[in-house]
Protein backbone atom coordinates (compact mmCIF):
# COMPACT_ATOMS: atom_id res chain seq x y z
CA UNK A 1 0.00 0.00 0.00
CA UNK A 2 3.23 2.05 0.55
CA UNK A 3 3.65 2.25 -3.23
CA UNK A 4 3.77 5.40 -5.22
CA UNK A 5 -0.07 5.90 -6.88
CA UNK A 6 0.02 4.82 -11.22
CA UNK A 7 -1.87 8.81 -11.64
CA UNK A 8 -2.22 12.57 -10.21
CA UNK A 9 -5.63 12.76 -9.02
CA UNK A 10 -7.28 16.20 -7.71
CA UNK A 11 -8.62 16.18 -4.30
CA UNK A 12 -11.87 16.99 -5.85
CA UNK A 13 -11.86 14.69 -8.81
CA UNK A 14 -11.03 11.45 -5.93
CA UNK A 15 -13.68 12.72 -3.20
CA UNK A 16 -16.37 12.71 -6.69
CA UNK A 17 -15.00 9.27 -7.44
CA UNK A 18 -15.02 7.74 -3.73
CA UNK A 19 -18.70 8.84 -3.24
CA UNK A 20 -19.24 7.03 -6.42
CA UNK A 21 -18.10 3.91 -4.82
CA UNK A 22 -20.00 4.01 -2.02
CA UNK A 23 -22.85 4.88 -3.12
CA UNK A 24 -23.20 2.24 -5.51
CA UNK A 25 -22.55 -0.03 -3.05
CA UNK A 26 -24.46 1.24 -0.90
CA UNK A 27 -27.27 0.90 -3.40
CA UNK A 28 -26.48 -2.90 -4.19
CA UNK A 29 -26.22 -4.21 -1.16
CA UNK A 30 -28.78 -2.23 0.59
CA UNK A 31 -30.91 -1.54 -1.89
CA UNK A 32 -30.95 -4.62 -3.49
CA UNK A 33 -29.83 -6.66 -1.51
CA UNK A 34 -26.78 -8.09 -3.28
CA UNK A 35 -23.76 -10.08 -1.57
CA UNK A 36 -20.89 -7.48 -0.58
CA UNK A 37 -18.66 -9.88 -3.30
CA UNK A 38 -20.77 -9.27 -6.15
CA UNK A 39 -20.95 -5.34 -5.20
CA UNK A 40 -17.09 -5.32 -4.86
CA UNK A 41 -16.62 -6.97 -8.19
CA UNK A 42 -18.54 -4.65 -9.90
CA UNK A 43 -16.97 -1.29 -8.12
CA UNK A 44 -13.33 -3.38 -8.87
CA UNK A 45 -14.67 -3.53 -13.25
CA UNK A 46 -15.54 -0.21 -13.21
CA UNK A 47 -12.15 1.45 -11.38
CA UNK A 48 -10.02 -1.13 -13.82
CA UNK A 49 -12.13 0.26 -17.17
CA UNK A 50 -11.65 4.02 -15.83
CA UNK A 51 -7.72 3.33 -15.33
CA UNK A 52 -7.89 1.95 -19.27
CA UNK A 53 -9.35 4.75 -20.16
CA UNK A 54 -6.57 7.12 -18.49
CA UNK A 55 -3.66 4.88 -20.04
CA UNK A 56 -3.03 2.72 -17.44
CA UNK A 57 -1.79 -1.17 -18.06
CA UNK A 58 -3.71 -3.53 -16.66
CA UNK A 59 -0.78 -5.22 -14.89
CA UNK A 60 0.29 -2.29 -13.23
CA UNK A 61 -2.95 -1.87 -11.66
CA UNK A 62 -3.02 -5.62 -10.91
CA UNK A 63 0.46 -5.12 -8.85
CA UNK A 64 -1.98 -2.41 -6.65
CA UNK A 65 -4.70 -4.60 -5.70
CA UNK A 66 -1.88 -7.35 -4.84
CA UNK A 67 -0.52 -5.14 -2.70
CA UNK A 68 -3.31 -4.25 -0.99
CA UNK A 69 -4.26 -8.07 -0.68
CA UNK A 70 -0.61 -8.58 0.90
CA UNK A 71 -1.17 -5.83 3.31
CA UNK A 72 -3.70 -8.31 5.08
CA UNK A 73 -2.14 -11.63 4.41
CA UNK A 74 -1.88 -12.26 7.86
CA UNK A 75 -6.00 -11.99 8.22
CA UNK A 76 -6.68 -14.24 6.15
CA UNK A 77 -4.72 -16.96 7.22
CA UNK A 78 -5.81 -16.13 10.96
CA UNK A 79 -9.81 -17.06 9.53
CA UNK A 80 -8.27 -20.89 8.49
CA UNK A 81 -7.36 -21.09 11.83
CA UNK A 82 -10.87 -19.64 13.23
CA UNK A 83 -12.42 -22.35 11.82
CA UNK A 84 -10.39 -25.11 13.32
CA UNK A 85 -10.89 -24.05 16.50
CA UNK A 86 -14.53 -23.62 16.10
CA UNK A 87 -14.51 -27.09 15.13
CA UNK A 88 -12.21 -28.32 17.88
CA UNK A 89 -14.25 -26.68 20.17
CA UNK A 90 -17.47 -27.84 19.33
CA UNK A 91 -16.02 -31.54 19.14
CA UNK A 92 -14.41 -30.94 22.88
CA UNK A 93 -17.12 -29.70 24.12
CA UNK A 94 -15.90 -26.79 24.98
CA UNK A 95 -18.79 -23.94 23.87
CA UNK A 96 -21.16 -26.35 24.71
CA UNK A 97 -19.85 -27.00 28.25
CA UNK A 98 -19.79 -22.38 28.61
CA UNK A 99 -23.04 -22.63 27.16
CA UNK A 100 -24.65 -25.52 29.78
CA UNK A 101 -22.80 -23.48 32.83
CA UNK A 102 -23.79 -19.82 31.63
CA UNK A 103 -27.24 -20.45 31.08
CA UNK A 104 -27.38 -22.00 34.88
CA UNK A 105 -25.38 -18.97 36.25
CA UNK A 106 -26.48 -15.79 34.27
CA UNK A 107 -29.66 -13.87 35.52
CA UNK A 108 -32.15 -13.84 32.49
CA UNK A 109 -33.03 -10.23 33.61
CA UNK A 110 -28.86 -9.37 33.48
CA UNK A 111 -28.39 -11.22 30.58
CA UNK A 112 -27.18 -8.42 28.25
CA UNK A 113 -25.06 -6.48 30.53
CA UNK A 114 -23.50 -10.53 31.62
CA UNK A 115 -22.77 -11.02 27.75
CA UNK A 116 -20.89 -7.59 27.31
CA UNK A 117 -18.94 -8.19 30.85
CA UNK A 118 -17.53 -11.54 29.87
CA UNK A 119 -16.83 -10.94 26.34
CA UNK A 120 -15.02 -7.90 27.81
CA UNK A 121 -12.44 -9.80 29.93
CA UNK A 122 -12.14 -12.36 27.54
CA UNK A 123 -11.27 -10.27 24.63
CA UNK A 124 -8.53 -8.56 26.98
CA UNK A 125 -7.01 -11.82 27.58
CA UNK A 126 -7.15 -13.72 24.04
CA UNK A 127 -6.55 -9.83 22.23
CA UNK A 128 -8.78 -10.84 19.37
CA UNK A 129 -12.01 -9.64 18.70
CA UNK A 130 -12.73 -12.09 15.63
CA UNK A 131 -11.75 -14.88 18.01
CA UNK A 132 -13.75 -13.53 21.00
CA UNK A 133 -17.16 -13.25 18.42
CA UNK A 134 -17.03 -16.43 16.67
CA UNK A 135 -15.98 -18.56 20.21
CA UNK A 136 -17.77 -16.91 23.19
CA UNK A 137 -20.29 -14.55 20.99
CA UNK A 138 -21.57 -18.11 19.45
CA UNK A 139 -21.87 -19.47 23.07
CA UNK A 140 -24.08 -16.27 23.95
CA UNK A 141 -26.11 -16.32 20.70
CA UNK A 142 -27.07 -19.54 21.71
CA UNK A 143 -27.82 -18.70 25.40
CA UNK A 144 -29.96 -15.97 24.32
CA UNK A 145 -32.27 -17.63 21.72
CA UNK A 146 -33.22 -20.04 24.75
CA UNK A 147 -33.85 -16.68 27.20
CA UNK A 148 -35.60 -15.45 24.45
CA UNK A 149 -33.57 -12.31 24.33
CA UNK A 150 -33.44 -10.00 21.36
CA UNK A 151 -30.49 -11.42 19.16
CA UNK A 152 -29.68 -7.98 18.04
CA UNK A 153 -29.14 -6.34 21.44
CA UNK A 154 -27.18 -9.97 22.09
CA UNK A 155 -25.12 -9.53 19.02
CA UNK A 156 -24.22 -5.89 20.10
CA UNK A 157 -23.70 -6.77 24.00
CA UNK A 158 -20.98 -9.66 22.52
CA UNK A 159 -19.48 -6.98 19.66
CA UNK A 160 -19.10 -3.80 22.51
CA UNK A 161 -17.33 -6.76 24.97
CA UNK A 162 -15.14 -8.40 22.08
CA UNK A 163 -13.93 -4.79 20.66
CA UNK A 164 -13.17 -3.48 23.87
CA UNK A 165 -10.94 -6.06 24.56
CA UNK A 166 -9.42 -6.12 21.30
CA UNK A 167 -8.73 -2.38 21.87
CA UNK A 168 -7.17 -2.60 25.04
CA UNK A 169 -5.04 -5.58 24.76
CA UNK A 170 -1.57 -5.84 24.52
CA UNK A 171 -1.78 -8.89 22.69
CA UNK A 172 -3.91 -6.85 19.72
CA UNK A 173 -2.76 -6.54 16.61
CA UNK A 174 -4.68 -3.15 16.09
CA UNK A 175 -3.43 -1.91 19.35
CA UNK A 176 0.35 -2.72 18.64
CA UNK A 177 -0.18 -1.19 14.86
CA UNK A 178 -1.68 2.04 16.25
CA UNK A 179 1.00 2.46 18.74
CA UNK A 180 3.67 1.67 16.33
CA UNK A 181 2.71 4.22 13.45
CA UNK A 182 3.23 7.28 15.58
CA UNK A 183 6.54 5.68 17.68
CA UNK A 184 4.91 5.41 21.30
CA UNK A 185 5.42 3.14 23.80
CA UNK A 186 2.46 0.06 23.71
CA UNK A 187 1.59 0.38 27.42
CA UNK A 188 1.66 4.20 26.88
CA UNK A 189 -0.92 4.23 24.23
CA UNK A 190 -3.46 1.79 26.32
CA UNK A 191 -3.40 4.33 29.35
CA UNK A 192 -4.00 7.16 26.69
CA UNK A 193 -6.74 5.11 25.37
CA UNK A 194 -8.59 4.70 28.78
CA UNK A 195 -9.97 8.25 28.36
CA UNK A 196 -12.43 7.60 25.98
CA UNK A 197 -12.60 3.87 26.65
CA UNK A 198 -13.66 3.69 30.21
CA UNK A 199 -16.32 6.11 29.71
CA UNK A 200 -17.08 4.54 26.12
CA UNK A 201 -17.38 0.82 28.94
CA UNK A 202 -19.15 2.47 31.58
CA UNK A 203 -22.41 3.81 29.57
CA UNK A 204 -22.39 0.45 27.54
CA UNK A 205 -22.99 -0.95 30.66
CA UNK A 206 -25.31 1.08 32.69
CA UNK A 207 -27.38 1.07 29.27
CA UNK A 208 -27.33 -3.20 28.93
CA UNK A 209 -27.99 -3.27 32.31
CA UNK A 210 -31.33 -0.83 32.47
CA UNK A 211 -32.62 -2.95 29.52
CA UNK A 212 -33.61 -6.05 30.88
CA UNK A 213 -33.71 -9.40 28.72
CA UNK A 214 -37.20 -9.62 27.71
CA UNK A 215 -37.77 -13.50 28.69
CA UNK A 216 -41.29 -14.48 26.68
CA UNK A 217 -43.75 -17.39 28.31
CA UNK A 218 -41.99 -20.19 29.16
CA UNK A 219 -38.25 -18.59 28.43
CA UNK A 220 -36.81 -20.17 31.74
CA UNK A 221 -38.63 -23.36 30.50
CA UNK A 222 -37.32 -23.09 27.59
CA UNK A 223 -33.57 -22.80 28.74
CA UNK A 224 -34.30 -25.87 31.24
CA UNK A 225 -35.01 -27.67 27.61
CA UNK A 226 -31.81 -25.65 26.42
CA UNK A 227 -29.68 -27.29 29.14
CA UNK A 228 -31.03 -30.70 29.28
CA UNK A 229 -30.84 -30.95 24.82
CA UNK A 230 -26.91 -29.55 25.37
CA UNK A 231 -26.57 -32.36 27.71
CA UNK A 232 -27.92 -34.86 25.74
CA UNK A 233 -25.46 -34.16 23.04
CA UNK A 234 -22.77 -35.64 25.43
CA UNK A 235 -20.45 -32.87 25.15
CA UNK A 236 -20.95 -31.70 28.68
CA UNK A 237 -17.83 -32.15 30.84
CA UNK A 238 -15.94 -29.70 33.43
CA UNK A 239 -12.53 -30.88 31.42
CA UNK A 240 -14.56 -29.41 28.23
CA UNK A 241 -13.65 -26.15 29.49
CA UNK A 242 -9.73 -26.60 29.83
CA UNK A 243 -8.96 -25.16 25.82
CA UNK A 244 -10.74 -21.90 26.79
CA UNK A 245 -7.84 -21.92 29.75
CA UNK A 246 -5.68 -23.06 27.98
CA UNK A 247 -6.22 -20.10 25.15
CA UNK A 248 -6.27 -17.60 27.50
CA UNK A 249 -2.97 -18.42 29.73
CA UNK A 250 -1.35 -18.26 26.11
CA UNK A 251 -2.88 -15.20 25.45
CA UNK A 252 -1.54 -13.79 29.21
CA UNK A 253 2.03 -15.27 28.15
CA UNK A 254 1.79 -13.51 24.51
CA UNK A 255 2.33 -16.17 22.85
CA UNK A 256 1.15 -15.38 18.64
CA UNK A 257 -2.08 -15.99 17.81
CA UNK A 258 -1.50 -18.54 15.76
CA UNK A 259 0.58 -20.39 18.39
CA UNK A 260 -1.69 -20.06 20.31
CA UNK A 261 -4.64 -21.26 18.39
CA UNK A 262 -3.21 -24.52 16.77
CA UNK A 263 -2.10 -25.31 20.57
CA UNK A 264 -5.36 -24.71 21.92
CA UNK A 265 -6.98 -26.93 18.94
CA UNK A 266 -4.25 -29.83 20.25
CA UNK A 267 -5.49 -29.16 23.43
CA UNK A 268 -8.94 -29.98 22.10
CA UNK A 269 -8.46 -32.47 20.23
CA UNK A 270 -6.53 -34.03 23.33
CA UNK A 271 -10.36 -33.73 25.41
CA UNK A 272 -12.19 -35.22 22.60
CA UNK A 273 -10.01 -38.10 21.67
CA UNK A 274 -9.99 -38.81 26.31
CA UNK A 275 -13.94 -39.17 25.92
CA UNK A 276 -13.67 -41.28 22.72
CA UNK A 277 -13.42 -39.26 19.81
CA UNK A 278 -14.50 -39.47 15.75
CA UNK A 279 -12.50 -41.55 13.46
CA UNK A 280 -9.69 -40.07 11.83
CA UNK A 281 -11.54 -39.39 8.74
CA UNK A 282 -15.15 -38.01 10.34
CA UNK A 283 -12.40 -35.72 12.06
CA UNK A 284 -11.23 -34.50 8.84
CA UNK A 285 -14.17 -33.42 7.52
CA UNK A 286 -15.31 -31.63 10.73
CA UNK A 287 -12.24 -30.06 10.31
CA UNK A 288 -13.66 -28.69 6.89
CA UNK A 289 -17.02 -28.98 7.15
CA UNK A 290 -17.43 -27.66 10.66
CA UNK A 291 -19.12 -30.38 13.61
CA UNK A 292 -22.30 -31.74 12.91
CA UNK A 293 -23.42 -33.63 15.85
CA UNK A 294 -24.36 -37.55 15.67
CA UNK A 295 -27.35 -38.48 14.01
CA UNK A 296 -30.10 -40.15 15.64
CA UNK A 297 -29.83 -37.50 18.73
CA UNK A 298 -32.86 -35.49 19.11
CA UNK A 299 -31.18 -32.06 19.78
CA UNK A 300 -33.85 -29.49 18.38
CA UNK A 301 -32.29 -25.92 18.07
CA UNK A 302 -28.91 -26.98 19.74
CA UNK A 303 -28.32 -29.41 17.15
CA UNK A 304 -28.18 -26.44 14.55
CA UNK A 305 -26.33 -24.62 17.03
CA UNK A 306 -24.06 -27.06 17.72
CA UNK A 307 -23.25 -27.95 13.40
CA UNK A 308 -20.62 -24.54 13.47
CA UNK A 309 -17.13 -24.01 12.71
CA UNK A 310 -14.36 -25.90 10.04
CA UNK A 311 -12.67 -24.48 7.36
CA UNK A 312 -15.07 -24.05 4.79
CA UNK A 313 -17.08 -21.64 7.19
CA UNK A 314 -14.57 -19.18 6.37
CA UNK A 315 -14.75 -18.97 2.40
CA UNK A 316 -17.47 -16.35 2.41
CA UNK A 317 -15.17 -14.39 4.71
CA UNK A 318 -12.03 -15.09 3.23
CA UNK A 319 -13.13 -13.85 -0.14
CA UNK A 320 -14.65 -10.73 0.53
CA UNK A 321 -11.42 -9.59 2.71
CA UNK A 322 -9.78 -10.24 -0.31
CA UNK A 323 -12.04 -8.25 -2.52
CA UNK A 324 -11.62 -5.61 -0.09
CA UNK A 325 -8.42 -5.33 0.39
CA UNK A 326 -8.11 -5.58 -3.69
CA UNK A 327 -10.23 -2.10 -3.90
CA UNK A 328 -7.81 -0.66 -1.68
CA UNK A 329 -5.08 -1.59 -3.43
CA UNK A 330 -6.46 -0.49 -6.43
CA UNK A 331 -8.07 3.20 -5.12
CA UNK A 332 -4.19 4.07 -3.77
CA UNK A 333 -2.64 2.96 -7.31
CA UNK A 334 -5.41 5.08 -9.06
CA UNK A 335 -4.17 8.18 -6.91
CA UNK A 336 -7.75 8.62 -5.00
CA UNK A 337 -6.93 7.43 -1.09
CA UNK A 338 -3.95 9.84 -1.27
CA UNK A 339 -5.89 12.81 -3.37
CA UNK A 340 -8.22 12.74 -0.52
CA UNK A 341 -5.71 12.34 1.75
CA UNK A 342 -4.01 15.43 0.58
CA UNK A 343 -7.01 17.47 0.14
CA UNK A 344 -7.84 17.58 3.94
CA UNK A 345 -4.48 18.00 5.62
CA UNK A 346 -3.49 21.38 4.70
CA UNK A 347 -6.90 22.88 6.63
CA UNK A 348 -5.74 21.51 9.83
CA UNK A 349 -4.88 24.68 12.47
CA UNK A 350 -6.43 23.58 16.06
CA UNK A 351 -6.87 20.57 17.68
CA UNK A 352 -10.21 20.07 17.69
CA UNK A 353 -10.33 20.04 13.67
CA UNK A 354 -7.14 17.86 13.69
CA UNK A 355 -8.68 15.24 15.64
CA UNK A 356 -11.77 15.77 13.48
CA UNK A 357 -9.59 15.31 10.33
CA UNK A 358 -7.78 11.99 11.74
CA UNK A 359 -11.51 10.55 12.64
CA UNK A 360 -12.94 11.06 9.33
CA UNK A 361 -10.13 9.56 7.53
CA UNK A 362 -10.06 6.66 9.50
CA UNK A 363 -13.99 6.34 9.21
CA UNK A 364 -13.90 7.20 5.64
CA UNK A 365 -11.32 4.40 5.11
CA UNK A 366 -13.47 1.75 6.94
CA UNK A 367 -16.38 2.69 5.12
CA UNK A 368 -15.04 3.01 1.24
CA UNK A 369 -12.40 0.16 1.66
CA UNK A 370 -13.81 -2.18 4.91
CA UNK A 371 -10.27 -2.64 6.38
CA UNK A 372 -9.37 -1.27 9.63
CA UNK A 373 -5.95 -2.17 9.41
CA UNK A 374 -5.77 0.31 6.33
CA UNK A 375 -7.80 2.79 8.65
CA UNK A 376 -5.17 2.65 11.05
CA UNK A 377 -2.24 3.00 8.72
CA UNK A 378 -2.95 5.42 6.13
CA UNK A 379 -4.21 8.49 9.06
CA UNK A 380 -1.48 7.94 11.37
CA UNK A 381 0.76 8.27 8.62
CA UNK A 382 -0.49 10.88 7.16
CA UNK A 383 -1.78 13.07 10.16
CA UNK A 384 1.61 12.45 12.14
CA UNK A 385 3.35 15.68 10.32
CA UNK A 386 0.27 17.84 11.26
CA UNK A 387 0.17 16.54 14.77
CA UNK A 388 4.05 17.58 15.42
CA UNK A 389 3.26 21.47 13.39
CA UNK A 390 0.94 21.89 16.15
CA UNK A 391 2.82 20.40 19.30
CA UNK A 392 0.22 18.14 19.79
CA UNK A 393 1.71 14.40 21.36
CA UNK A 394 1.55 12.21 18.78
CA UNK A 395 -0.01 9.27 21.32
CA UNK A 396 -3.38 11.71 20.78
CA UNK A 397 -3.35 10.19 16.81
CA UNK A 398 -3.12 6.69 17.98
CA UNK A 399 -5.80 6.48 20.18
CA UNK A 400 -8.39 8.29 17.10
CA UNK A 401 -7.81 6.03 14.80
CA UNK A 402 -8.37 3.10 17.14
CA UNK A 403 -11.37 5.15 18.10
CA UNK A 404 -12.67 6.12 14.90
CA UNK A 405 -11.14 2.88 12.74
CA UNK A 406 -10.45 -0.19 15.21
CA UNK A 407 -14.27 -0.31 16.46
CA UNK A 408 -15.94 1.06 14.10
CA UNK A 409 -15.03 -1.49 11.41
CA UNK A 410 -17.67 -4.18 13.23
CA UNK A 411 -20.83 -1.51 11.68
CA UNK A 412 -19.52 -1.22 8.24
CA UNK A 413 -21.26 -4.36 6.63
CA UNK A 414 -19.07 -4.93 3.91
CA UNK A 415 -16.23 -4.34 6.23
CA UNK A 416 -13.90 -7.07 6.93
CA UNK A 417 -15.06 -7.51 10.59
CA UNK A 418 -18.58 -6.77 9.94
CA UNK A 419 -18.72 -9.49 7.06
CA UNK A 420 -17.05 -11.88 9.89
CA UNK A 421 -19.02 -11.03 12.94
CA UNK A 422 -22.49 -11.06 11.26
CA UNK A 423 -21.96 -14.34 9.23
CA UNK A 424 -20.48 -15.77 12.33
CA UNK A 425 -23.44 -14.47 14.95
CA UNK A 426 -26.08 -14.66 12.28
CA UNK A 427 -27.43 -11.27 12.84
CA UNK A 428 -26.81 -8.35 10.14
CA UNK A 429 -24.81 -5.81 10.90
CA UNK A 430 -27.46 -3.31 10.30
CA UNK A 431 -29.47 -5.07 13.56
CA UNK A 432 -26.76 -5.06 15.91
CA UNK A 433 -25.43 -1.75 15.04
CA UNK A 434 -27.76 0.40 17.34
CA UNK A 435 -26.92 -1.90 20.17
CA UNK A 436 -23.28 -1.98 20.03
CA UNK A 437 -23.12 0.91 22.29
CA UNK A 438 -19.47 0.92 22.92
CA UNK A 439 -18.26 1.55 19.39
CA UNK A 440 -19.79 4.40 18.33
CA UNK A 441 -19.75 6.13 21.83
CA UNK A 442 -15.52 5.67 21.36
CA UNK A 443 -16.10 7.60 18.10
CA UNK A 444 -18.41 10.67 19.99
CA UNK A 445 -16.33 10.63 22.67
CA UNK A 446 -13.12 11.14 20.94
CA UNK A 447 -14.50 13.98 19.12
CA UNK A 448 -15.68 15.77 22.02
CA UNK A 449 -12.56 15.34 24.09
CA UNK A 450 -10.71 16.86 20.49
CA UNK A 451 -12.49 19.60 20.66
CA UNK A 452 -12.94 20.42 24.40
CA UNK A 453 -9.44 19.72 24.22
CA UNK A 454 -9.48 17.75 27.98
CA UNK A 455 -7.10 14.64 27.58
CA UNK A 456 -5.01 16.34 24.65
CA UNK A 457 -1.58 16.14 25.59
CA UNK A 458 1.07 18.29 24.11
CA UNK A 459 4.65 17.33 23.40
Amino acid sequence: MNAKPLLEMQPAEAALLAAACIAVMGVTMIGFGWAPHVSIILVLCALLALGRLKGLAFADMQRGMAGGVMSGIGAIYLFFFIGLLVSALMMSGAIPTLMYYGLGAIAPGLFYVSAFVLTSVVGIAIGSSLTTCATLGVAFMGMGQALGAQPAIVAGAVVSGAFFGDKMSPLSDTTAIAASIVGIDLFEHIRNMSYTTAPAWLLTALLLWLLPAQVGEGGLAGVQLFQQQLAASGLISGWALLPFVALVALALRRVSTIYAISITIVVALLITYASGGPALGELGGFFFKGYHPPEGLELGDVGRLLSRGGIESMFFTQTIVILALSLGGLLNALGVLPALLAGISHMLTTAGRATFSVAATSLGVNVLIGEQYLSLLLAGHTFKPVYERLGLHPRNIARTVEDAGTVINPLVPWGVCGVFISHALGVPVLDYLPWATFCWLCLLLTLAFGFSGRTISRV
